[in-house]
Parts: C-alpha cells; structure tokens; sequence
C-alpha cells in the first residue's frame, strides 16, 4: 500500500476513525490473496463487534433505570427495553444523510471522552468519599468473600480522581453533547435536595447519607462448591 500510495509506510496508517475503518482496511484487505474471503468475515467481524458494544451499553442503562423504579418496570421489561431501542434507532438515524459523517465526528469527539472522564470522576468522588470506602469495601467482601486491597482502596480515594482531568474544548456544541451525558447527576443532586423535608442543614446530612446498607450475608451462600 506504502508502494502504491507512493508514501512511507509509517503513513499508511496514519488515518483514524471511520476511514481507518472503511478505506484503509478494506483496501489493504483487497490487496491480499483471497481477498473475497477476508472482507467477508473482516465485516461480519465489524457487526458483530458492534452489536456487543451496543448490548454492553445498552444493559447497562437498563439495569439502572430498572433498579430505580422497579415496581413500574419490573413486569413491563420487554416494553421498556423496545422503548429504549428504538430510541437509539431514532437517533441514530442522523448518522445515514448526508452529514453524516460529520454527526460520527461530533460524537467521537465529544460524546465519549468528555463524558466518560466526568462521570467516572463523579462516581470515584461519590463511592469513595460520601457512601465511603470502608462501607464499599464491606459491600465487595460480602458479595465476592474477600475484600479488596489497600492499593485498590488508595487508588479510589486519591489516586484515580487525582488524575481524572477535564479535556480542554472549545466549540459549544462538542461541549453540549458532551454534558449530556452525565448533566443528569447534578439535576438530580438538585432536585433530592429541594424534594428532601427539613432545613438545608438536615437535607445535606440526607442526601449524602447511604439509603442502605447491604445485609450482612451468612457464610454459608459465600461459599463455592465445586461443579461436579
């Protein structure tokens, strides 16, 4: 491709994103002895690769909202998941005209990096210093047998929020499809505060209390028995 490009073969590769993807590839792909073949299950990778993406992050959306109103959702499952489907679908849809190209961009630039840093920055502050490492730490010894180490709990609370920093963006749109991902924290923040009774002072003391903790589990259920 070096040779045929009439460049250097450390700019080949020079390509990221969706071109990477679909000319870089499939050209090199082409070049090769049964190239047929190869693209076949190159792309038939690339689907499936994609729809494991799609279930990883989709599951994870529904497992939370379904843990928060459970007794609204619990029965209506199926609904619910087909709901969110095609609303994804929906929005997705902006990707096939004309621009494109140009949506995937804003949406590899802004709508993952950004958000992905701050929400693991807010959940890192919130577990580690409000519900409290020692509590979380119990929590895992309890569901797994064993609690985690000294590393993992200063890593928690010093090290991965030390180093979890804000990108620098200057375009307003980047920043607004950025925030939309994890705006919802401090709206809800908000809205706990004014919904909780009593002075300020008692609804701090409430909100940045656990809800719960998790029973204490017998012995007996943490035990493994071998599969025969």
């Amino acid at each position: 491709m070096a040779e045929k490009r009439n460049v250097e073969v450390e700019d080949v590769a020079k390509d990221k994103g969706p071109s990477l993807l679909f000319i870089t590839y499939p050209e090199a792909i082409a070049n090769m002895v049964g190239s047929t073949f190869f693209a076949i299950i190159f792309f038939v990778m690339m689907i499936t690769l994609g729809l494991d993406s799609t279930f990883g992050g989709l599951e994870a959306i529904i497992t939370a909202v379904m843990d928060e109103y459970p007794e609204y959702l619990s029965h209506r499952r199926e609904l619910f998941v087909l709901g969110l489907v095609s609303v994804c679908f929906l929005g997705s849809l902006s990707t096939l005209t004309n621009g494109g190209a140009y949506v995937v961009k804003l949406l590899e630039e802004f709508g993952v990096s950004c958000s992905i840093i701050a929400v693991g920055f807010l959940e890192a502050i919130a577990v580690s210093w409000f519900y409290g490492i020692q509590r979380f730490s119990n929590d895992i010894k309890s569901m797994l047998g064993y609690a985690p180490g000294i590393f993992w709990k200063v890593c928690w609370v010093a090290i991965s929020p030390a180093f979890l920093a804000y990108p620098e963006w200057t375009i307003t749109v980047g920043y607004f499809i950025g925030a939309s991902s994890f705006m919802w924290i401090p709206i809800y923040m908000v809205y706990k505060l004014v919904w909780t009774p009593g002075s300020l002072k008692q609804r701090l003391a409430v909100c940045l209390r656990p809800e719960r903790t998790m029973p204490d589990l017998q012995t007996d259920s943490l035990s493994m028995t071998p599969i025969p």
